[in-house]
């Protein structure tokens, strides 16, 4: 599936989204939410691997090119908010999918207004990354990007030196990191700032949740999708063999068949 258009739409607060559509924008379909460090252009692999709909849209988030900035408002509600304006856009919406932060966000949506199907894989929660935000805001009032891609890596993410040494040392895959990183701390501080909701996406129909194997029971993701779980005891869940928190990168075909796969056996 080819990317066809891409749509400009105006949120709160004199900003706006891009949205990134696959296939016959006209069509009922999927529309993907990435998280943070994360843009619409990290998940077109994903988008062209998908068959099962015959549209798939990928909202680029406001805080990152192209889409509008944060503004001084910002806040989680802002997010899902946005999300409205999206699915209002594109009505014939049949599933929604959330990735990390862009999970939380769906499944929050999905508590505000009726969804067929909302997906979520490793969504994050309160109190997830918090630990990490005085020296994330440090870095930010600094403008150190270097430290900022480094903090969510180690501190958040837990991974090891060589495995960020390794990727500094591809140039333009740490420029890309760099850029995406100018969102993070205001990001982690709407999740920990919003009240912790008593449950989630109350208003599908159906909800699925996704771990990757890797990170199964182990903190961060593991242990905060297992809060999340715990809001939505109807939910079922799906375990990808194989992947960490980073599937639409390290497996996009994997990810795609899995998400063909929730929609034909409805």
């Amino acid at each position: 599936m080819e990317q066809t258009i891409q749509k400009k739409l105006p949120v709160g607060d004199d900003s706006w989204v891009t949205a990134d559509v696959y296939g016959d924008p006209d069509a009922p379909g999927l529309v993907i939410l990435p998280g943070a460090m994360s843009d619409a252009h990290a998940w077109r692999h994903v988008a062209t691997a998908i068959g099962a709909w015959p549209s798939v849209t990928v909202v680029n988030r406001r805080g990152r090119t192209p889409s509008g900035p944060l503004t001084g408002s910002y806040s989680l509600r802002a997010e899902v908010e946005d999300l409205g304006v999206v699915l209002d856009e594109f009505s014939g919406t049949r599933a929604l999918f959330g990735w990390s932060y862009g999970g939380l966000i769906a499944l929050l949506a999905a508590d505000a207004r009726p969804l067929p199907q909302v997906i979520a894989y490793e969504p994050v929660i309160r109190p997830f990354g918090r630990h990490a935000l005085p020296d994330l805001k440090a870095a930010h009032q600094a403008a150190d990007w270097d430290a900022t891609v480094e903090i969510v890596n180690r501190r958040i993410a837990g991974l090891g030196a060589a495995h960020v040494e390794a990727l500094r040392a591809d140039r333009r895959a740490w420029a890309a990191l760099r850029r995406l990183s100018r969102p993070a701390h205001a990001e982690l501080a709407a999740l920990n700032a919003a009240p912790p909701p008593h449950a989630l996406a109350r208003r599908a129909a159906r909800v699925d949740l996704i771990i990757g194997r890797h990170n199964h029971g182990t903190a961060p993701y593991g242990t905060s999708f297992d809060d999340v779980r715990q809001l939505i005891p109807r939910a079922e869940v799906h375990t990808l063999p194989g992947q960490g928190h980073m599937a639409h990168l390290q497996g996009p075909a994997e990810l795609g068949r899995l998400l063909d796969r929730l929609v034909t056996t409805r």
